[in-house]
């Protein structure tokens, strides 16, 4: 009998004094970049044009449905990888060098890579690529067309541009996280996901994203070994309507050579847990016509909610570009009171008030509810609160400060105490695998990903400090927030001033000043 999500979370739940001693094996720790011998990439440019936009401007376009005229070129391409996926710093430590991206992991890990089917792009030959991060290139996987993807990928009535593939190499985080490993799989491709989302976006390109296609024709088209990494997550690039034939040839296999491309260490553990979760959620969910309303799931609930201010410009100190490029992890919080119209920001950013604007099926946002624990910050008294995205209302469930125990629970982590803000993802396990079976932890998992590389990204935009926690004693988080038996906080983000912020505010006064909104 396969495993069930609410069986894979609770034997993944970390208990306190009950946590097994495990330690790193620094001598085949997993490569954080993936290579295909003999293949030479393809370079992309780098010295290209980026415009200057605000980030706030990326959350107010509506999702287009196709572009009839739209025209593409490899400099576009390189230009949505550098805003997705990039090396952005360099650090020395007794190894050698490393490198971050602009994109959160837990670890550092990295399980993530990105794949590309391009469609009539100037400049690039038809056909499946591989991204390579290490020399912002291109591995050719495959020539030509392939239409199948429109079939395989539950995207109707359109031709793709380009398509995007998200994958999870499963060592390179079961490395450090074993069992558990899989809810950062999740989590760090749904960072991704939301980078490639926002840098379309920017781009004004016409997309949907979808957590639901055939895993094993996706899988096999790209060349995976299934037993080391298997794709999570598809964006299409729209084109024009066509009509689509139903008889589509047959893709033949890719070499084995580079099925053993998705090997990253000399000895990989197979963890069973792993593999029965993911193999559980294969079966893809069409989206349904009812949806759970996961706030009201949960067994708290307000007695009375706020509407949230809708603010016409945030308080932001650099545009897109800059923060998506010096976006970190950064938790040197000071125990400052944020101002409200940050805080008001940071919700607008995670409100969704027109489903036009979410550019795939809504029901992947209906999978988990948004909380938030508030420590210090303007107007705004300290508690615990539930987030209605849909409606952009806000209630508190209990007063008090929490930020102490919180930090407690997640492995005593005493930094964020001192965050201003605690942000919350929960869901109802239960009710999440009732409404979409094992598959439901896909889209609960990568939506808190998402919204956890939308706070970051915004946090730093407006010169706050932002940091993603996923390790916490589960059981702990859940009495201490009051949820019922079958609901679970997911992920947490902690956000906040930092040192560097009252000079920020210091040099920018104006930034300080409440700018006008409306309801």
């Amino acid at each position: 009998m396969a495993i069930t999500l609410v069986q894979y979370h609770h034997l993944t739940s970390y208990q306190r004094y009950k946590l097994k001693e495990h330690y790193l094996d620094w001598e085949n720790q997993p490569t954080v970049y993936k290579f295909y011998p003999g293949v030479e990439p393809i370079p992309l440019p780098t010295n290209i044009q980026l415009p200057e936009k605000k980030l706030s401007s990326l959350f107010k376009i509506k999702a287009q449905k196709s572009h009839k005229c739209l025209s593409l070129d490899i400099k576009d391409l390189s230009r949505i990888f550098l805003l997705t996926y990039r090396l952005t710093a360099e650090a020395n430590y007794t190894g050698g060098k490393f490198y971050f991206r602009n994109v959160a992991s837990a670890g550092a890990l990295y399980p993530a890579e990105i794949y590309v089917a391009t469609h009539g792009v100037n400049g690039l030959n038809d056909g499946l690529y591989h991204f390579s991060i290490a020399h912002q290139g291109l591995y050719s996987l495959r020539r030509g067309n392939f239409p199948q993807i429109t079939k395989k990928t539950i995207t109707k009535n359109n031709v793709p541009f380009l398509t995007f593939f998200i994958s999870a190499i499963f060592f390179r985080s079961a490395w450090k996280y074993r069992e558990r490993s899989y809810r950062y799989h999740l989590l760090d491709t749904g960072h991704l996901v939301e980078n490639l989302s926002l840098s379309l976006k920017y781009l004004d390109l016409p997309f949907v994203t979808s957590y639901d296609f055939d895993d094993g024709w996706v899988n096999r088209f790209l060349g995976l070994d299934i037993g080391k990494e298997c794709t999570l997550a598809v964006s299409h690039v729209l084109g024009p309507n066509f009509f689509q034939n139903d008889d589509l040839p047959e893709i033949e296999d890719l070499p084995k050579s580079f099925k053993d491309a998705s090997r990253v260490a000399e000895k990989e553990i197979s963890y069973s847990l792993v593999k029965e979760i993911h193999q559980a959620g294969t079966e893809a969910i069409l989206p349904s016509k009812s949806r759970p309303d996961m706030v009201n799931n949960l067994g708290v609930i307000p007695d009375n909610w706020t509407k949230i201010d809708r603010l016409e410009s945030w308080p932001e100190a650099t545009n897109y570009v800059e923060s998506v490029f010096s976006r970190r992890s950064r938790r040197n919080f000071v125990k400052e009171t944020i101002p409200s119209d940050f805080l008001t920001a940071i919700l607008n950013s995670l409100s969704i008030l027109d489903p036009e604007s979410v550019p795939g099926p809504l029901d992947y946002y209906y999978s988990i509810s948004t909380g938030l624990l508030v420590g210090r910050a303007e107007k705004f008294k300290p508690g615990f609160y539930l987030v209605d995205i849909f409606s952009a209302k806000m209630g508190m469930v209990k007063s008090g400060f929490f930020m102490d125990r919180m930090s407690h629970i997640c492995l005593d982590q005493a930094w964020l105490a001192n965050a201003a803000l605690h942000f919350l993802f929960m869901t109802n396990l239960e009710t999440l695998e009732h409404q979409w079976g094992a598959r439901g932890y896909r889209y609960a998992m990568m939506t808190a990903g998402r919204m956890g590389e939308r706070l970051y990204l915004v946090a730093t935009a407006l010169g706050l400090g932002c940091c993603g926690i996923g390790a916490l004693y589960d059981e702990e988080a859940r009495k201490l927030l009051g949820l019922n038996h079958n609901s679970r906080l997911l992920y947490l983000v902690a956000v906040g001033p930092i040192k560097t912020f009252r000079t920020l505010l210091t040099a920018n006064p104006t930034t300080t000043r409440t700018p006008k909104s409306k309801a």
